[in-house]
C-alpha cells in the first residue's frame, strides 16, 4: 500500500466533507420538521390519522434509498408538468434532488422511532398535565415530546450516523462529496485501494465525532432532575403557573 498516496488522498477527500455534513444537516433538519408531527399522527388511535402515515413510512422504509434518489432524479424530469412548473427549477439540481430523497427517507424512519417513544410515555404524566390544565398542544410539547426525545435518543443517533453515510449515494447523481471525489480520483490515479481507505477513514472520523457528540448529549439529558410519579402534579403545576 501506498502511504503516500494515503495521506495525500485524505487531504484531497477531506475538500468533500462540508458537502456532505450540509447534505447531513439540513436533511436532519427537514426530516426533523416532517417527522415530528407525523409521529404523533402515526401514534395516534384515530386509523385515519394513523393508516396514511403508516403507509408512507411502510413505502419509504421498504424500498432502497438509491431508487427513491434515481426516481426524483430521473424519473421526475420525464413528467412534462413538472418540467415546466416552478419544481423544476429545484429538481433539475442534484443537491436539491438529494435533499429531498434524504429527507423523506429519513423522515421515514424517524417518524418511527419518534412513535415509539410517544407511545412510551406513562400515561399518569397525561393525566398530571391534563389535571393542571394544560392543552393538548402544550402536553405534547412540554411534556410528551421531551420525555420521547429523552427515551429515543441512542435510536436517533443511529439515524443521524446512518444518514451521514447515505450521503456518499449522492455521488451517483455527479455531487462531488467524499465519495463522488473518491470515485473522480480513482477515474485519474487507477489506485482505488488507497483513494477508498482513505474515504472510509474520513467517515470513521466523522462517525466518530457525531457518535461523542450524541453520547455528551445524553449524558447532560440524563442528568437532568426527572419528576418521579408522585410529586409529577406538584412539578407540572409549578410549570403551568410560570407559564
Amino acid at each position: 500500500m501506498d502511504i503516500a498516496l494515503l495521506l495525500t488522498s485524505t487531504v484531497t477527500l477531506a475538500g468533500g466533507i462540508p458537502l456532505t455534513l450540509l447534505l447531513t444537516f439540513a436533511s436532519l433538519l427537514a426530516g426533523l420538521v416532517i417527522s415530528v408531527p407525523l409521529a404523533f399522527m402515526r401514534a395516534s388511535s384515530r386509523r385515519w390519522l394513523s393508516l396514511p402515515v403508516l403507509a408512507y413510512t411502510y413505502v419509504l422504509r421498504g424500498t432502497p434509498l438509491l431508487v427513491q434518489l434515481f426516481i426524483i432524479y430521473y424519473g421526475l424530469g420525464q413528467i412534462g408538468f413538472i418540467r415546466s412548473s416552478v419544481l423544476w427549477v429545484a429538481l433539475r439540481e442534484p443537491f436539491w434532488c438529494c435533499l429531498i430523497a434524504f429527507s423523506l427517507n429519513g423522515a421515514a424512519y424517524t417518524t418511527e422511532i419518534f412513535r415509539g417513544g410517544i407511545q412510551s410515555v406513562a400515561p399518569g404524566m397525561i393525566e398530571a398535565a391534563q389535571a393542571v390544565g394544560m392543552s393538548p398542544l402544550q402536553i405534547k410539547r412540554r411534556i410528551i415530546f421531551p420525555i420521547a426525545f429523552r427515551s429515543v435518543l441512542p435510536s436517533y443517533a443511529n439515524e443521524v450516523i446512518s444518514l451521514v453515510k447515505a450521503t456518499s449515494l449522492a455521488s451517483t447523481v455527479t455531487l462531488l462529496e467524499i465519495t463522488g471525489l473518491s470515485r473522480k480520483l480513482v477515474s485519474e490515479t487507477f489506485a482505488p485501494y488507497e483513494i477508498f481507505i482513505a474515504a472510509g477513514l474520513l467517515y470513521l472520523g466523522l462517525t466518530f465525532l457525531l457518535t461523542g457528540a450524541f453520547h455528551m448529549l445524553e449524558a447532560q439529558l440524563n442528568g437532568a432532575p426527572r419528576a418521579k410519579s408522585k410529586p409529577g402534579r406538584v412539578a407540572l403545576s409549578q410549570v403551568a403557573h410560570e407559564q
